[in-house]
């Protein structure tokens, strides 16, 4: 018989394991010595711890997770239970629990990780949710439905965090989407009415302003295109390939009439031209006229420009305020003149000052009569007031007196 630490052979070949249940075998060798044998045995022995210390790297770096960990630690223990080798077995079963607390740990931390990412996913999606309920409650339908893609994108990148709180988020963003969307095509269906509408109202101003291109009236023509370009502008935009064929036509129809109207325009004012000549000259007499000296005769010789001017006839465009201004500043001057008179020789207001001016020598002459009275009498102090009421009317007669002679002038 051969003997091991761990173990010993029999006569017959039979291997033993010493447990701390006794011995146990584990298997026989008859085709070799007992030596080789327990070496045999004690190399299984050997791979099982080597084993046992790979699953201990493993589990303590890591590398598998808790669940996994367990798992692996169970099936290494069975291995180790029923081995059939030589060794110290107690001793990889005390290895393999003292992997216990490691996982334990380890699911510990896994837990409050996972823990922790589940809540800053939540805050995320919440996060998310808040803006795509901003989005559908404006009016942003260039930006927003891309935004809306955008924050879809970045909810699938997210873990799921617990099923009922991950439900109510995906139904408050699902939700937001949806009346997003439908406002956004309510929004452009709208639109479109709109500009269809358009299209028809610009589609009759043109063929309008089509038929006006050719027309001579230069006023009311012009007058009516000035209508048709405010109601162009208050019908608003039309489809964009067709607004903007449209608006050529217009454009043209309106070009064409104003430059004619414009050619006719300037072949006038070339006619024109003379008579501006002849307006200048009269302007030079109507102007020596000023300052008025002699009303009449300004009068009379202002008649006379005046019929002169009209029978010169029209002159270019960009002259006539010019020279009507000239005129009607020295046929204002001649005016306020003549006002200026009238307003001295007014009838009314001639007899009213020579009126006031009897009315005051005839209360002068009372008031004499009475002075003259208290001096006789001696009365120094009604003498004093006769006479400041005496002086008074005087100075008041003068004045009026003045007034009188200018109105009488």
């Amino acid at each position: 018989m051969t003997s091991h630490e761990w173990g010993r052979v029999d006569d017959d070949g039979t291997v033993y394991v010493r447990t701390a249940d006794g011995e146990r075998s584990v298997g026989q060798y008859p085709e070799g010595t007992p030596e080789e044998a327990l070496t045999f045995f004690t190399e299984r022995y050997d791979a099982l711890a080597f084993e046992v210390e790979l699953l201990e790297q493993r589990v303590r770096s890591g590398v598998l997770s808790p669940e996994e960990a367990t798992e692996s630690v169970k099936t290494v223990r069975a291995q180790v239970t029923d081995a059939h080798a030589v060794g110290d077995l107690a001793a990889l079963g005390a290895r393999l629990d003292a992997l216990a607390p490691v996982i334990a740990s380890q699911r510990e931390q896994r837990k409050a990780e996972k823990a922790a990412r589940s809540a800053e996913a939540k805050a995320a999606k919440e996060k998310l949710v808040g803006e795509a309920e901003k989005i559908a409650e404006g009016s942003d339908w260039r930006h927003g439905a891309n935004r809306l893609r955008d924050l879809l994108e970045q909810w699938k990148a997210l873990p799921r965090i617990d099923r009922p709180s991950d439900d109510a988020l995906w139904k408050r963003f699902s939700t937001a989407r949806t009346a997003y969307t439908r406002r956004r095509k309510a929004h452009f269906a709208e639109q479109n009415e709109k500009r269809d509408a358009a299209r028809q109202v610009k589609e009759r101003l043109v063929v309008e302003a089509e038929a006006l291109a050719g027309s001579t009236e230069w006023g009311p023509t012009s007058g009516r295109y000035r209508d048709l370009m405010r109601e162009w502008k208050a019908a608003g935009p039309a489809p964009k390939e067709v607004d903007d064929a449209l608006w050529k036509r217009f454009r043209g129809a309106q070009d064409q009439f104003f430059g004619a109207r414009d050619a006719a325009a300037a072949e006038q004012d070339q006619e024109f031209a003379a008579n501006a000549e002849v307006k200048e000259q009269l302007l030079v007499e109507a102007e020596a006229l000023l300052p008025v000296r002699d009303l009449d005769t300004a009068k009379r010789a202002f008649r006379d420009i005046a019929e002169r001017w009209d029978a010169a006839g029209k002159v270019p465009r960009d002259r006539m305020k010019e020279l009507e201004g000239r005129i009607r500043k020295v046929e204002q001057a001649i005016r306020s003149v003549e006002d200026d008179q009238w307003k001295r020789s007014d009838p009314e207001k001639s007899a009213r000052a020579s009126d006031m001016v009897l009315k005051l020598e005839s209360a002068i002459a009372e008031v004499q009569a009475k002075l003259d009275r208290a001096r006789a009498a001696g009365d120094e102090k009604k003498v004093r007031q006769l006479e400041d009421d005496l002086a008074s009317r005087q100075q008041f007669l003068e004045m009026a007196r003045k007034a009188s002679a200018e109105f009488s002038g």
